[in-house]
């Protein structure tokens, strides 16, 4: 039996959960709104007496869910659309967003204690504490794009190729950024241990160490890439991203739930999981209104920068089912090739494990 197998026996130790999950009251009005509030019939469908009935209809009472995100992050902006525009409560949902800026393991921790009800985050951050038992289940995909590589054109940066015995630099050597690169280098020739030199910089300093010469690419996150980009009036170029070549259709983040959420009450996942969805396809198409609703979460990035951070993404890619299984597992064979994750873990048995479809 693999080191994962052998794990996944194990019972997970799941701490009291916090008032916000608890609640009797809030999963009965879960239990009386039920799937209609989840698949309403459209009025343009009804007849003209189904369409009195419905509007004399008490409107049903919202569940009240509380929701972890970092409202820094731009690429998160549909979540906002969900809450502003209405499109949460349409689908019965009252959603509290907490602004959470910690580490991912007590992000992950307070989903599957019941201290939040569900969370948002990068795949590329999940999967190795996913792997350490958290009772926590992926539920959504949001979006491709987030990472970029890119490259200090005075040191003769071009193309990929160029960085064969160069030195990338990095906020962490754990980072997500350096994970996910080290990963496509491999696969397009590069070995990233032998032909990469790594180095750990702050966010702030990136640019500067290229510009002195101490690095000849960054990999980073969006926006401090574009800003790196920006800021130095066109010294880098972009070399690839995490939506280049094979991950062109692969999401990057996702959304979570806690275990004991999703089979207790799946339709409050069901409802979250269509609610962001919804929105994400809307912002998709709506760029102009997705960036004025963003800037009243963040002071960080000017309208326009907003706007063209938001043409780096692919908003129209929100996989759920058994698509955003079967990229879990293929991230999960990336991360245990490059030791991330442990030998013995299975990334199939992997991804049936961490994944619940809910739509």
């Amino acid at each position: 039996m693999s080191d994962f197998s052998s794990k996944l026996a194990a019972p997970v130790a799941v701490l009291p959960a916090a008032p916000c999950c608890a609640d009797p009251s809030r999963r009965a009005l879960l239990r009386a709104a039920g799937s209609s509030a989840l698949a309403a019939t459209p009025l343009f469908a009804l007849g003209g007496s189904a369409r009195a009935q419905q509007a004399a209809a008490p409107a049903k009472a919202l569940v009240p869910l509380q929701f972890a995100w970092n409202q820094t992050s731009f690429c998160l902006t549909p979540v906002a659309v969900a809450k502003e525009t209405g499109i949460f409560a349409k689908h019965g949902l009252d959603v509290s967003l907490i602004n959470y800026a910690g580490s991912t393991d007590q992000l992950l921790e307070s989903i599957a204690t019941g201290k939040a009800d569900a969370a948002v985050g990068m795949i590329h951050r999940w999967l190795k504490p996913l792997e350490s038992g958290f009772d926590v289940k992926i539920i959504a995909g949001l979006h491709g794009g987030c990472m970029r590589l890119i490259g200090y054109k005075p040191a003769q940066i071009a193309k990929l190729a160029d960085l064969k015995g160069k030195t990338i630099g990095v906020q962490g050597m754990d980072a997500p950024a350096r994970h996910f690169f080290s990963v496509y280098l491999k696969k397009n020739g590069i070995d990233p241990e032998r032909e990469i030199t790594w180095r750990v910089y702050p966010r702030d300093l990136l640019g500067l160490a290229a510009q002195k010469g101490e690095i000849h690419a960054v990999a980073e996150t969006d926006p401090i890439a574009f800003t790196i980009e920006r800021d130095t009036q066109g010294g880098f170029v972009e070399l690839a991203s995490n939506a280049s070549g094979q991950y062109h259709d692969k999401v990057c983040c996702v959304v979570g739930v806690g275990g004991k959420l999703v089979r207790e009450h799946r339709a409050e996942a069901s409802a979250l999981a269509r609610s962001l969805v919804e929105a994400y396809e809307w912002a998709s198409g709506n760029i102009d209104e997705s960036a004025k609703i963003f800037l009243k979460y963040t002071t960080n990035l000017p309208l326009e920068d907003l706007k063209s951070l938001y043409k780096t993404l692919t908003l129209h890619h929100h996989p759920v089912g058994t698509d955003l299984r079967d990229e879990i597992a293929y991230y999960a064979q990336d991360f245990k090739e490059l030791g991330v994750l442990k030998s013995g873990t299975d990334p199939k048995k992997f991804a049936d494990h961490v994944f619940t479809k809910v739509l």
